[in-house]
This record gives C-alpha cells, sequence and structure tokens, in this order.
C-alpha cells in the first residue's frame, strides 16, 4: 500500500512537472490540434461520401453513378455475410445438437433414418402406474390360471412336474430405472423412432418400465430363471442398449400380454423394433419377453469398461446441459 501511495506520488510530481513547461504544453496543444483538425477532416470526407453514395441510389443516377452503386452491392453482401455468421456463432446449442453431431459420427445408419432430426425423449412414467400395472396383470393372470385349471383332469394338475404351468413371473419394476440418460443415443434414438411409430400409425402410446440396469440388479434378477437367465454385464441393459416397454391406455400402464388389445400391441411393437434394426424378445425361444428390445451393436465386447463407456456416451445431453428439476 505505500509502495503505490509513493508511486502515484512520484508521477503526479513529474506530471504536474511536464505541465508547467511551456515547451511541453505548447508540444501537447499542437498534438492535440492536429489530431482534432485530421479527425474533423475525415469527418467531413466521410459526410460527403456518405452523400455520394445516398444520392447513387436515385433511379435518375444509374448511368452517371454506377461506380458508387457497386459499394450498395458491397454493403448489402457484407452485411448479409455478417448476419450469417453471426448466426452462426450465436445460435443456440441443444442438447439435441450434442446428440446429432455424435451420432452422426458413432451410428451414421440411424442419423441418416432420422435426416438428422433427433427425437425427444417422453416423460417419465409415474411409479404408482407401473405398480398399478403390475398389480392388475397379475390378478388377470392368476383368474387366467384359475379357469384353465379348472379344465385340467385332477390327477393332471396335481403333477409335480406341472406345479409352475400357471405362475408368471414379472420383473420387479418398483426399484427398477427408467431415466433415460444411461440409455445409449445409438439405441435410445431407434426405441424413440418405434415409440412414434406406434404411436402416429398405430395409435399405441408407450411408456419406459426399465431402460439401463446394474449388474447387481441383474444378478438379483437372475435367481430366478423365469425372469432372466443373463448375469451382469451379460444383458445388453448394463450397456444402456435395452430397454422394457408397456403401453399407456386411458391414462393407465397395461403390462400382461394376457390382455388382448396389449398383446397386439406387443407384436405390432416387435414388428416395428425389427424394422429399425432391434432385437425384439417376443421371438426368443427360452423366455418371451415381449416387452424387451435391445440393439446388438456391432463389435461389441460385454466388459465393464464397454459398459461404462456406453452408459456415459447416454448421458451426452445430461453432462452437457443442465436439466429442470
Amino acid at each position: 500500500m505505500i509502495a503505490l501511495i509513493a508511486c502515484s506520488f512520484f508521477m503526479l510530481t513529474f506530471t504536474m512537472a511536464l505541465l508547467i513547461s511551456y515547451e511541453f504544453r505548447h508540444w501537447l496543444f499542437q498534438a492535440f490540434s492536429n489530431v482534432f483538425l485530421a479527425s474533423k477532416n475525415k469527418l467531413f470526407n466521410a459526410k460527403k461520401i456518405a452523400h455520394q453514395l445516398n444520392a447513387a441510389a436515385s433511379p435518375d443516377q444509374i448511368q452517371s453513378h454506377w461506380h458508387l452503386q457497386q459499394w450498395w452491392i458491397l454493403i448489402a453482401g457484407l452485411f448479409l455475410f455478417s448476419s450469417i455468421l453471426l448466426y452462426a456463432f450465436t445460435r443456440p446449442i441443444t442438447a439435441s445438437t450434442i446428440e446429432a453431431d455424435y451420432l452422426k459420427e458413432a451410428d451414421p445408419q440411424i442419423y441418416a433414418m432420422l435426416d438428422g432430426q433427433m427425437l425427444d425423449i417422453p416423460p417419465e412414467v409415474d411409479d404408482a402406474l407401473v405398480q398399478e400395472a403390475v398389480n392388475n396383470a397379475i390378478a388377470l393372470e392368476n383368474s387366467t390360471a384359475v379357469i384353465s385349471a379348472s379344465q385340467i383332469a385332477p390327477s393332471a394338475a396335481m403333477n409335480p412336474a406341472d406345479e409352475n404351468l400357471f405362475e408368471y413371473h414379472h420383473t420387479d419394476f418398483a426399484s427398477a430405472d427408467r431415466k433415460w440418460n444411461k440409455i445409449n443415443p445409438r439405441y435410445k434414438q431407434r426405441l424413440l423412432m418405434v415409440f412414434k411409430i406406434m404411436r402416429e400409425q398405430h395409435g399405441y402410446d408407450m411408456v419406459l418400465l426399465e431402460g439401463y440396469r446394474s449388474p447387481d440388479r441383474q444378478n438379483s434378477l437372475a435367481l430366478n430363471i423365469n425372469t432372466t437367465r443373463a448375469r451382469g454385464y451379460q444383458s445388453y441393459h448394463q450397456f444402456g442398449l435395452a430397454a422394457d416397454a408397456a403401453f399407456k391406455r386411458n391414462g393407465k400402464v397395461v403390462i400382461s400380454e394376457r390382455d388382448p388389445w396389449a398383446m397386439r400391441g406387443y407384436q405390432l411393437y416387435g414388428q416395428v423394433a425389427e424394422s429399425v434394426g432391434l432385437t425384439w424378445g417376443g421371438r426368443w425361444k427360452s423366455i418371451q419377453d415381449y416387452g424387451h428390445t435391445e440393439y446388438r451393436m456391432p463389435g461389441l465386447k460385454k466388459t465393464r469398461e464397454m459398459a461404462e463407456q456406453l452408459t456415459s456416451e447416454g448421458q451426452l445431453q445430461a453432462s452437457s446441459f443442465s436439466t429442470a428439476p
């Protein structure tokens, strides 16, 4: 602080000494006059040129002032070019722009199918609606099982080998991840395209029941062989390349394929999914999972490192832009 005060004092003293000097004051006045005079002359010349350009714009001056009119063309072109540059550098960069750039390089096929137009994710389905759908599905399947069992001879119904004949195992969707942020864009945009076609061409609104699935949850589900036989990092769910979906009818989620309307939807869903390069679980021989689709990415190595890489690519939007709470 003392050094700053001392420097300020010496600078003030030096400036006062220069101002006291007649020669310095005379030189300073002359320099100011020259700058002012030059600026005045330049301003006068600029006003003169502007007047000439304005006069040259008149229709009756086309022949005599054609050389000046070229300047109007140049100025107009300059403004047009500047506006293009201004738009290019100031246009908002959206999450869709980030994802489009990613897909253009990583997956040109889906980028071409979308024609560069990224599809937006639908609202996340409410957990209560999913749980209600599971309860309704279990009730519907139990009632169907009772009817079917009554039609079988008692000796056959008591056969221990058939004890699971009428049991239907639903995935535990209560703890499922229904967010889209870890689904890889290469699969996500294909799935969103399927949702769009199902809604616009077939009248089925679809919801995401589960997207990314952790390896721990996968191992837990694999304990029941009627649910899945894939363990951690064996399922495409861990790579953000698979999802389970269902339908929404009259504001409620419908899961059970015992519902004829839903079963018809699942069949259409499988056809549309396969048309965009996805694999449909309804084609499987061992466990038919009608709401499941996956993208079997060429060259995929099912390792932990690859899973982390692909799911992090799915968070391009989330990491680039803050989302509203």
